[in-house]
């Protein structure tokens, strides 16, 4: 199934769901486990149907789910086609399932508050040292290259954020890691706000709102990233 392009995600027009880098996420408040469950179970049903789950984490007052299609089909500007991990129509059309489910059970919708988190790593010879961190970080080999045509690091199950390698000068590069934290759109200038409140500085934001690296004060950096492409224009 071809994987989905920004306007057409955000033509989709999903109230209850935000596009943070390669999924669609979505926070449910629920009062207690027991409703969470209950919900999880409804949302089970209906991804039976569809022959496709959501990932799902249930916490404190709140269940989170993440749609993405692991046989999403890619082609570059040469007409090369790879299977990527993306969203298709068929993580589009279950998102508005789970949402009609949501109102089914009298649950609100919290999608300001979901987030993702990815490692970043400068580096001159990615394919080289990235099975290294497959090792490390997942123990498969098989994660490398997984769902996405380069040396990036992904976890089957989740366990660990994916790891991404950038394009550095061997001379320039130090194997520098940096966060990436995807946001929902509407609270990305607040989310750096209360960083530079904190003692950060921002160091580019000549990519914003899609990219905006901030430093702490020893230089660690980290960079706010939001999906402008997916996000429905007011």
């Amino acid at each position: 199934m071809d994987m989905l392009k920004g306007d057409q995600i955000a033509a989709a027009d999903l109230t209850d769901w935000r596009k943070l880098a390669q999924g669609l996420h979505a926070r449910y408040l629920v009062d207690d486990f027991s409703t969470g469950a209950r919900f999880v179970l409804a949302v089970g049903e209906a991804g039976d149907a569809f022959d496709h789950h959501p990932r799902v984490s249930i916490g404190n007052g709140f269940v989170d789910l993440e749609l993405v299609s692991d046989d999403a089909v890619y082609r570059d500007g040469e007409g090369n086609e790879y299977v990527v991990e993306w969203v298709t129509q068929q993580d589009v059309d279950l998102a508005r399932r789970i949402a009609s489910i949501a109102a089914d059970h009298g649950l609100a919708a919290d999608p300001a508050s979901v987030s993702e988190i990815e490692l970043g790593l400068d580096t001159a010879r990615s394919a080289t040292i990235a099975p290294v961190w497959a090792a490390l970080l997942t123990g498969s080999a098989e994660s490398q290259g997984r769902g996405v045509p380069s040396d990036e690091i992904r976890d089957a199950t989740g366990r660990v954020p994916n790891l991404w390698f950038e394009e550095a000068d061997r001379h320039e590069a130090q194997q520098r890691f940096h966060l990436e934290v995807y946001v929902a759109p509407e609270v990305a200038e607040e989310r750096i706000a209360a960083a530079l409140a904190a003692g950060g500085t921002v160091v580019d934001d000549s990519d914003a709102p899609r990219l905006t690296v901030i430093a702490d004060h020893d230089g660690n950096r980290g960079v706010v990233c939001v999906d402008v492409s997916a996000a429905k224009q007011e």
